[in-house]
């Protein structure tokens, strides 16, 4: 296969490079939904990319940073959903983690690429083992300050911050897996709505 050039003379490199990463990282993405981390192959990317492995190797010299980029490229997605443009931005941090579900069912891929990760990730030495730990903390904390910022350290339902910053976690996360079982059966928006509005003692 002859590998794809990147075009455009006065396109800074650095620019045409970034570009390029962001390609292969949102191929990857799909090749992961559809078959796993295990079933990841620079190949596969490198076809539908359009490059040759080496090619792919350049800007991801191994797995596990192809799987890095891909994981960092989804935080950054979910950072900026409740913001994406056309929407009216939410009034308080509940509500952005509202528009945030919202989001994520029009994303089936995205989110299948993630819940094949988190559940990958507990076996073995996964390489992303590491980084969803981590992720767990980090957003735990961040959950518990925009719980605490709503309602205080006790919610108006006697739950306190730190308990219901769990179980909104769990909500989200295990909420994705029915959904994409049974899109259909499952909305996911609603189901996280009756549970941030039980919260709030309503």
């Amino acid at each position: 296969m002859t590998e794809h050039r990147d075009s455009g003379p006065d396109v800074p490199a650095s620019s045409r490079g970034q570009a390029r990463r962001d390609e292969i990282v949102s191929v990857a993405v799909g090749v992961i939904a559809e078959h796993g981390y295990r079933g990841l192959t620079f190949g596969e990317v490198a076809k539908r990319v359009g490059l040759t492995q080496q090619g792919v190797l350049h800007y991801f010299p191994s797995k596990e940073e192809l799987l890095i980029g891909v994981l960092r490229q989804r935080d950054e997605w979910d950072v900026s959903a409740p913001f994406v443009k056309g929407r009216q931005v939410p009034a308080s941090p509940l509500e952005q983690m509202e528009m945030l579900v919202d989001v994520n069912a029009m994303r089936p891929e995205i989110v299948r690429t993630f819940s094949a990760l988190l559940g990958e990730s507990i076996t073995g030495k996964h390489p992303a083992g590491p980084y969803f730990k981590d992720r767990y903390e980090w957003v735990r904390e961040s959950m518990t300050d925009t719980v605490e910022r709503e309602y205080g350290s006790v919610t108006p339902s006697g739950i306190s911050a730190s308990d219901a910053a769990v179980i909104l976690i769990a909500m989200m996360d295990g909420l994705q897996f029915q959904w994409l079982h049974d899109p259909d059966g499952v909305d996911m928006p609603q189901v996280f709505r009756t549970v941030t509005r039980l919260l709030a003692g309503e």
